[in-house]
Formats: structure tokens, sequence, C-alpha cells
């Protein structure tokens, strides 16, 4: 009997097109998304943590979200029903979609000559390209519910389905273009 994410959606035909983040998407669906740190003292242990519960952790960085996983796991369930009636399509594939396109591919770093700094451009490991791109679409989606009528399910989809299809209304983009563009201009 196969597992389903939120007991609707299967991960099994999810497919990664990235090939630098095949090895770091992943997708094994358990029965609840709450690993509780298990995988914390292994180096790269992130890489056994399901993506969809790295989102979730991500969401609970502000002051509002602190700490309230169910809270943020319901938020998350409703965003994936909004999405799967809007695009008529399984919601984790939209995700992935979000991720491949919200992942930058270079950034800029400092290195110091004598006395003086240097920006510098480098190519982005895997790893922080997941990072980056899935803290983006958290910050976006719970910056755009502050002081706002939409809840924040509804502004989670929303972030989801334009970075999905490259809107650079998404601030995951937008940040996303942001920071190649500087990282060309250091070249």
């Amino acid at each position: 009997m196969e597992q389903k994410l939120f007991n609707q959606y299967t991960v099994t035909d999810v497919q990664v097109h990235d090939p630098g983040l095949v090895k770091y998407i992943n997708l094994t669906s358990n029965l609840n998304l709450h690993t509780g740190g298990r995988y914390s003292s292994y180096s790269a242990g992130k890489r056994n943590i399901n993506t969809v519960e790295r989102l979730l952790n991500k969401l609970m960085r502000t002051g509002k979200w602190t700490g309230k996983k169910y809270s943020a796991y319901r938020v998350l369930h409703e965003a994936f029903q909004i999405i799967e009636s809007r695009t008529k399509q399984n919601p984790v594939q939209v995700l992935v979609n979000a991720i491949e396109n919200a992942a930058p591919r270079e950034e800029v770093t400092r290195l110091k000559y004598g006395g003086i700094a240097v920006p510098k451009a480098v190519d982005v490991s895997p790893s922080r390209r997941l990072d980056v791109a899935l803290r983006n679409i958290a910050i976006g989606a719970t910056s755009a519910s502050f002081k706002s009528k939409k809840p924040i399910a509804q502004c989670l989809a929303d972030e989801i389905m334009a970075a999905a299809r490259n809107d650079t209304s998404s601030f995951a983009i937008s940040r996303k273009e942001e920071v190649e563009r500087i990282a060309a201009s250091a070249r």
C-alpha cells in the first residue's frame, strides 16, 4: 500500500528536472511530517528530511508562527488544496517546479585581499540552493499575508504557483534574479 502526502497526494510520479537538485529533493512519504530533528546529528542530514516538511519548518521561522507546527501544517495543507483546485495538477509537482525555478545558481561572496574586500561570484551548492529557495518561498508568503486580508494559506499558494510559473511577481523569483544579477556584475 502506497503512503500519500496528507493522505491525498501521491509522490511517486513527481519528477525533478534539475539534475543538481535530484539528490537533495527528498519526497519520501511518511505518515506525518515531523521528524523532530532526528537527522540533525548527521552531516548533510537535511537530505534525509522530506522537502515538504522542510518547507513546513521554514514557515515557522517568523514571530507569529514560531513553534506552531500544527498551525503551519494546516496552512500548508490548505495551500496544497488551493493549488490543486486552481492548477488541476499534483501540488507536490508544482512545489518541486517552484523550488527548481527559485533556486539561485550563482551568488556573491566577499574575498579579502590585504585590507580590501572584493566581491566575487561563486557557484552555489545544491544543498544551499534548496535551502535558499525554500526560505524565500516561506518569507514571500508570510510577508504577503502580513497586514493583509488574504489568509496565509492563500498567500502561500499564490507564491508557490507564481514561482512554478517563473513569474517575477513571486518574491522568491525576484530575489533569485537579484542575487544572480549582482553575481553577474561581480564576475
